[in-house]
């Protein structure tokens, strides 16, 4: 009992009530005045033509959101659209909207009313015999048992209000909704901030991640040295690279603050060198060859390059420790080239299964090349190539 009673507490069941009701009250009123034929013709052409009307959709669809569903404000993906129409497609479905409306809204209203007159018919038939007149269900006769029977037609009116509700709603879901145009463009748009979001991921991951492996690097040699010179270049090397990882957080964090605002001054292969003197500083031996002209890459490719590049240095500072690495770095005609090899320490952790290391092919897989990561005659390799178109 209590669940069938529950709908009659909420107020969207009395708003989407009001809002079938708003749709009968001036054809209402004109039928009361003049009651012709022509005058539902004339409103039902009225309406379509109405329904052309591109801000239509917009006065529809905030009256829908607001007493169908309670929703102020859609977020980001409302189920109605409170937008104009843009095509003849979403012209046509608010001109259907609009006939059902009036149409379904005549029908329920008249039917909750007549529902209640029966009730109070049954009621006077069954106390006095007479007729209280109105209802079109003709009840007759003097019995007192009619009484009994008047909370049925209550009840039936119960049914109706709240059936009539979710009805309705059904129906501008799916007649003010967003078009297949719409939908496919809000998906592109949430594939969109997914995919923004995922790099901006990376870009912390990559570059604070590189930071904080050089510090820590640096603090266990300079610690195991005892040598003051050493602690200076270490220091130093430790401030070199947390300046350069608040730089990056600060574009990452520009980007979150001004979303419209495309990224900018993002590190390219122009800049590896800082990453080789910052990993050499941290006791790596590393023998670097760049051929080709690095400055001719597009930005995209020398952008996700230099991240590559940073997440396998970062790598072998933080499993393989100050060892030999030979970076390869090579721009032919239609391909970037990356190619890092250090020597594979027994038992290194974590070997291949890094989210670092799925970064490195996800990189490279959005840019349409291919990354290797793994073991290659007992060293450790990171080969890429990235196409350059």
């Amino acid at each position: 009992m209590v669940r069938m009673l529950r709908p009659f507490t909420r107020a969207v069941t009395y708003t989407r009530w009001l809002h079938l009701s708003m749709a009968i009250v001036w054809p209402s009123l004109w039928l009361f005045i003049d009651e012709a034929w022509w005058t539902v013709a004339t409103a039902t052409v009225l309406l379509g033509l109405a329904g052309l009307v591109p801000a239509m959709r917009v006065v529809e669809g905030f009256q829908a959101r607001l007493l169908l569903t309670g929703q102020r404000d859609g977020g980001e993906s409302p189920e109605i659209v409170v937008a104009p129409s843009a095509t003849w497609g979403d012209r046509s479905r608010v001109v259907v909207w609009l006939q059902t409306r009036l149409f379904f809204g005549a029908l329920v209203s008249h039917l909750a009313v007549q529902l209640l007159l029966l009730g109070v018919d049954l009621v006077s038939t069954g106390i006095s015999g007479e007729r209280a007149g109105g209802a079109w269900l003709v009840v007759t006769g003097h019995h007192w048992w009619h009484a009994l029977l008047a909370p049925l037609p209550l009840v039936l009116a119960a049914a109706v209000v709240v059936g009539s509700g979710h009805l309705i709603t059904a129906l501008a879901l799916c007649l003010l909704g967003p078009s297949p145009a719409e939908r496919l463009a809000a998906l592109e748009e949430r594939t969109e901030q997914l995919l923004e979001r995922t790099r901006i991921a990376r870009e912390l991951h990559d570059s604070i991640g590189h930071a904080l492996t050089v510090a820590v690097v640096q603090a266990g040699a300079a610690r195991a040295a005892g040598d003051p010179a050493f602690t200076d270049r270490a220091l130093g090397a430790i401030e070199e690279t947390g300046r350069a990882a608040l730089e990056d957080l600060e574009r990452v964090l520009g980007v979150l603050r001004e979303s419209g605002k495309p990224v900018s001054g993002r590190p390219t292969l122009a800049d590896a060198d800082r990453l080789l003197e910052s990993a050499r500083a941290s006791g790596a031996k590393v023998d670097a060859e760049v051929t080709g002209p690095v400055e001719t890459v597009p930005g995209p490719v020398s952008r996700e390059g230099y991240r590559i590049l940073q997440e396998s240095l970062t790598n072998v500072l933080r499993h393989a420790g100050a060892v030999p690495v030979r970076v390869r770095v090579n721009v032919a005609d239609d391909a970037l080239v990356l190619a890092i090899r250090n020597p594979l320490p027994a038992g290194a952790p974590g070997a291949g299964r890094g989210s670092g290391l799925r970064g490195i092919r996800e990189r490279a897989a959005l840019l349409g090349g291919l990354a290797r990561t793994g073991p290659d005659e007992g060293d450790w390799q990171v080969h890429a190539e990235l196409p350059l178109s």
